[in-house]
């Protein structure tokens, strides 16, 4: 039992080795950090209506739901007028979709549905048939269905109420149908064009290395930071789906730039271990102020004629923290930089102005970007 229990363990600890040890150090496939031009998403967007709710659609102001149902009621053969029409039960709303890549007609996609009118909530709402339309004005797809909304919002007589979320979003999965394609020969490509979602020069030329050394030969050329176009090889003009998923699980190790992203608002520091500065001397003081105001009251002595009186007192403190002086050589690495200010008590906050004044002295070798 107890060999087992040692194979077993001594099986998990190797396993854990091959995971961290497996694979180059910060390698990322192709795929992750690159897309392959022109097999992207398209946006669709429509204008539709919302009925079945439960006196939560819009109100009897909103000229556009009352004139949208109006005209739909006319289409399906009922003559209305404007002013015969209550719409507390109907409301407006935007669908939105992604068409993905290589989408046939039939396929199903998921729409969201946002209010644009004074509807208090789209909860148990279904929407009507909506064409989905693109940049081309060209109808893509046909939304329908029932309404699934993550919040709930209640509210009474009074005034007072209870939101969860936001009772006005809507989602319709696999609500649109497609309808139309767009035409797309993949297998018809004379070449292939890789656009790095970073783009940098030193990745672009380790990607078109990789590419080269996995096709056994020189099929890909760096055509500038961000772009690695490959001549397709003779052997695979006829599978190029084989091609490009070979291609997407190379192992690339990206490079960038030494950079310091800081967040104001928040206090948040994020930096790379890429970063380096040169000699350079931090010293950091924290100037504390502390005032405290009290009410005294100052009471006569008894069978004089004085009066009761409240009289305010201040309490003023200065603190200063004495810090040492802490000399950074030069080439300093991430890690000694943050031990280094740890050690003098520089807060996240703090750490804003000391990397500013790192940057303003000409010290820091890396960007620092304020967000």
């Amino acid at each position: 039992m107890k060999s087992k229990r040692r194979f077993l363990a001594t099986l998990i600890l190797v396993s854990i080795l091959l995971l961290i040890f497996g694979s180059p150090a910060s390698a990322a496939r192709l795929k992750d950090i690159a897309s392959l031009k022109g097999v992207r998403h398209n946006q669709l967007v429509g204008y539709g209506l919302v009925v079945g709710l439960n006196g939560t659609g819009d109100g009897a102001g909103t000229k556009f739901t009352v004139q949208s149902l109006v005209n739909m009621m006319e289409k399906l053969g009922v003559h209305v007028l404007s002013s015969q029409v209550k719409v507390k039960n109907v409301a407006a709303v935007m669908v939105t979709a992604n068409l993905p890549p290589f989408a046939r007609i039939g396929s199903r996609v998921d729409v969201l549905i946002s209010s644009i009118g004074d509807a208090e909530s789209l909860q148990g709402g279904t929407l009507l048939m909506t064409p989905l339309k693109g940049v081309d004005r060209q109808v893509y797809g046909l939304a329908q269905g029932p309404l699934i909304v993550g919040g709930f919002s209640s509210s009474g007589a009074s005034g007072g109420g209870v939101q969860k979320n936001h009772p006005t979003v809507a989602r319709v999965t696999g609500g649109a149908t497609i309808e139309r394609e767009i035409p797309f020969e993949f297998n018809r490509m004379d070449d292939l064009t890789i656009a790095l979602h970073q783009p940098d020069f030193t990745t672009a030329l380790r990607v078109s290395k990789a590419i080269n050394q996995s096709l056994e030969g020189p099929w890909a050329v760096p055509a500038d930071s961000g772009t690695v176009k490959i001549n397709i090889p003779e052997t695979h003009r006829k599978n190029l789906v084989g091609l490009v998923a070979s291609l997407e699980q190379l192992n690339i190790n990206p490079d960038r730039k030494a950079k310091i992203i800081l967040d104001e608002r928040t206090g948040t520091v994020v930096m790379g271990d890429d970063v380096r500065i040169s000699s350079v001397a931090i010293a950091h003081g924290n100037l504390s102020v502390q005032i405290k105001e009290e009410k005294q009251v100052s009471q006569p002595t008894p069978f004089s004629e004085g009066q009761t009186t409240v009289t305010d007192n201040s309490e003023v403190n200065v603190f200063e923290e004495n810090n040492k002086l802490i000399l950074m050589p030069r080439g300093t690495s991430l890690g000694e930089l943050v031990k280094a200010l740890n050690a003098i008590g520089v807060s996240p906050r703090d750490l804003i102005a000391v990397f500013q004044a790192i940057k303003a002295s000409g010290a820091l070798q890396a960007e620092l970007e304020i967000i």
